[in-house]
Protein backbone atom coordinates (compact mmCIF):
# COMPACT_ATOMS: atom_id res chain seq x y z
CA UNK A 1 0.00 0.00 0.00
CA UNK A 2 2.93 2.20 0.83
CA UNK A 3 4.53 1.96 -2.90
CA UNK A 4 1.60 2.61 -4.67
CA UNK A 5 0.75 5.77 -2.68
CA UNK A 6 4.49 6.61 -2.95
CA UNK A 7 4.69 5.90 -7.09
CA UNK A 8 1.50 8.03 -7.36
CA UNK A 9 2.60 10.89 -5.24
CA UNK A 10 6.08 10.75 -7.80
CA UNK A 11 3.46 10.90 -10.59
CA UNK A 12 1.41 13.49 -9.05
CA UNK A 13 4.74 15.58 -8.34
CA UNK A 14 6.07 15.10 -11.89
CA UNK A 15 3.17 16.38 -13.43
CA UNK A 16 2.99 19.23 -11.17
CA UNK A 17 6.17 19.59 -11.82
CA UNK A 18 5.77 19.61 -16.07
CA UNK A 19 3.25 22.30 -15.70
CA UNK A 20 5.06 24.28 -13.24
CA UNK A 21 7.78 24.39 -16.45
CA UNK A 22 5.44 25.45 -18.36
CA UNK A 23 3.59 28.14 -16.81
CA UNK A 24 5.63 28.69 -13.87
CA UNK A 25 6.72 31.69 -15.25
CA UNK A 26 3.27 33.39 -14.25
CA UNK A 27 3.70 32.75 -10.99
CA UNK A 28 6.63 35.19 -10.91
CA UNK A 29 4.22 38.27 -11.51
CA UNK A 30 2.99 37.93 -7.90
CA UNK A 31 5.69 35.76 -5.81
CA UNK A 32 9.29 36.91 -7.76
CA UNK A 33 11.18 34.97 -5.33
CA UNK A 34 10.02 31.84 -7.57
CA UNK A 35 12.27 32.29 -10.60
CA UNK A 36 14.87 31.05 -8.33
CA UNK A 37 13.19 27.57 -8.79
CA UNK A 38 11.34 28.31 -11.85
CA UNK A 39 14.93 29.08 -14.52
CA UNK A 40 16.16 25.74 -13.18
CA UNK A 41 12.88 23.97 -13.56
CA UNK A 42 13.22 25.00 -17.01
CA UNK A 43 16.62 24.26 -17.97
CA UNK A 44 16.53 21.39 -16.30
CA UNK A 45 12.83 20.30 -18.71
CA UNK A 46 15.02 21.51 -21.44
CA UNK A 47 17.92 19.21 -20.70
CA UNK A 48 15.88 16.34 -20.90
CA UNK A 49 13.86 17.19 -23.96
CA UNK A 50 16.86 17.98 -25.39
CA UNK A 51 19.06 15.70 -24.67
CA UNK A 52 16.61 12.91 -24.50
CA UNK A 53 17.36 12.14 -21.62
CA UNK A 54 14.39 9.89 -18.95
CA UNK A 55 13.46 12.17 -16.34
CA UNK A 56 15.12 10.43 -12.84
CA UNK A 57 11.45 10.55 -11.42
CA UNK A 58 10.15 8.20 -13.70
CA UNK A 59 12.76 4.79 -12.29
CA UNK A 60 11.16 5.90 -8.95
CA UNK A 61 7.44 5.93 -9.70
CA UNK A 62 8.41 2.52 -11.78
CA UNK A 63 10.36 1.20 -8.65
CA UNK A 64 7.05 1.84 -6.21
CA UNK A 65 4.69 0.58 -8.74
CA UNK A 66 6.66 -2.52 -9.23
CA UNK A 67 7.06 -2.68 -4.86
CA UNK A 68 3.57 -2.56 -4.78
CA UNK A 69 2.68 -5.28 -7.40
CA UNK A 70 2.17 -3.21 -10.41
CA UNK A 71 3.01 -2.75 -14.20
CA UNK A 72 5.87 0.09 -14.50
CA UNK A 73 6.29 1.35 -17.87
CA UNK A 74 9.07 1.99 -20.37
CA UNK A 75 10.07 5.41 -21.15
CA UNK A 76 9.64 8.26 -19.40
CA UNK A 77 6.38 10.46 -18.27
CA UNK A 78 5.72 12.48 -20.76
CA UNK A 79 6.04 9.81 -23.03
CA UNK A 80 3.42 7.61 -21.21
CA UNK A 81 1.11 9.85 -20.03
CA UNK A 82 1.01 13.39 -21.93
CA UNK A 83 2.30 11.99 -25.26
CA UNK A 84 -0.62 9.42 -26.14
CA UNK A 85 -3.03 12.02 -25.55
CA UNK A 86 -1.42 14.75 -28.04
CA UNK A 87 0.35 12.22 -30.27
CA UNK A 88 -1.33 8.64 -30.51
CA UNK A 89 1.59 7.55 -32.57
CA UNK A 90 4.59 8.17 -29.95
CA UNK A 91 7.01 11.26 -29.35
CA UNK A 92 9.53 10.61 -32.31
CA UNK A 93 12.92 12.30 -31.58
CA UNK A 94 12.07 14.92 -33.91
CA UNK A 95 8.84 15.95 -31.60
CA UNK A 96 11.60 15.55 -28.50
CA UNK A 97 13.54 18.44 -29.86
CA UNK A 98 10.55 20.79 -31.07
CA UNK A 99 9.57 20.44 -26.81
CA UNK A 100 12.70 21.30 -25.92
CA UNK A 101 12.99 24.31 -28.44
CA UNK A 102 9.30 25.20 -27.36
CA UNK A 103 9.63 25.20 -23.45
CA UNK A 104 12.79 27.73 -24.30
CA UNK A 105 10.62 29.89 -26.75
CA UNK A 106 7.13 29.92 -24.70
CA UNK A 107 8.69 30.68 -21.26
CA UNK A 108 11.48 33.21 -23.26
CA UNK A 109 7.95 34.69 -24.31
CA UNK A 110 6.33 34.50 -21.09
CA UNK A 111 9.17 36.34 -18.97
CA UNK A 112 9.30 39.25 -21.60
CA UNK A 113 5.58 39.70 -20.79
CA UNK A 114 6.47 39.14 -16.93
CA UNK A 115 9.12 41.72 -17.24
CA UNK A 116 7.04 44.31 -19.79
CA UNK A 117 4.38 43.72 -16.42
CA UNK A 118 6.75 44.28 -13.85
CA UNK A 119 8.63 47.47 -15.61
CA UNK A 120 5.04 48.75 -16.12
CA UNK A 121 4.10 48.85 -12.40
CA UNK A 122 6.77 50.79 -11.54
CA UNK A 123 6.40 54.50 -10.90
Amino acid sequence: MLSRILADFILLFHLVFVVFAIFGGFVVLYKRWTVWVHVPTVIWAWVVNFVGWICPLTPFENFFRFAAGQEGYGGGFIEHYIVPLIYPGGMTREMELAAAISILVWNGMVYAFVAFRLRGNQP
